[in-house]
């Protein structure tokens, strides 16, 4: 199985700051709720607030989108051009894909695409978590959880909070842009 993490790895930017702008546009309300959540990521970089604390609040933005899985899919409608050539040229069918982005977000274009999602667990109604952000060592949890046995052939990201994954694979790539290089494992 090879595993991939989503945002800025296979799909071209980040789908949850996409989707927040995409919102904004038809729903104004939304940049209010996102603004007033700004002090919060300044909390988290300063070591104050966890990262699902922080992006909770941010989504927060979510309650003055009238109908949320609608919006999700009008938005892939013109975002899945955002994902990368290299990744279909490679695809497997027992791929899976390890995101921190929330699950209602992808799910409906991973469907599509027949292709295997673990994300963060958000009600796309609320903004409200159900678990822990899907980031760093809880990408391991959340996979040895769905997979027990799984061994990682292959892995890809463009971030060096994946390494937990990285270390579990037999090879490990870091994406950037559309090149692939190995992954720094120090």
């Amino acid at each position: 199985m090879n595993v991939y993490d989503f945002d800025n790895t296979i799909y071209r930017g980040d789908s949850s700051v996409d989707f927040f702008r995409h919102c904004a546009v038809k729903y104004p309300r939304t940049t209010l709720s996102a603004l007033a959540a700004m002090p919060w990521f300044l909390f988290m970089l300063l070591g104050l607030a966890d990262k699902t604390r922080v992006k909770q609040r941010f989504y927060r933005y979510l309650r003055h989108v009238p109908d949320v899985r609608e919006e999700v899919e009008r938005f892939w409608l013109t975002h899945d051009k955002h994902l990368k050539d290299w990744y279909f040229a490679q695809k497997r069918d027992d791929d899976l894909i390890i995101s921190a982005s929330p699950e209602f977000l992808l799910e409906p274009l991973f469907k599509r695409l027949n292709l295997g999602l673990i994300a963060s667990r958000v009600e796309a109604e609320t903004g409200i978590y159900d678990g822990l952000n899907c980031h760093g060592e809880e990408k391991v949890r959340r996979m040895r959880e769905a997979y027990p046995e799984v061994q990682i052939d292959e892995f890809y990201s463009d971030s060096k909070s994946d390494s937990p994954l990285a270390r579990l694979a037999r090879a490990a790539y870091m994406v950037k842009g559309d090149a692939l290089s190995p992954y720094p494992l120090d």
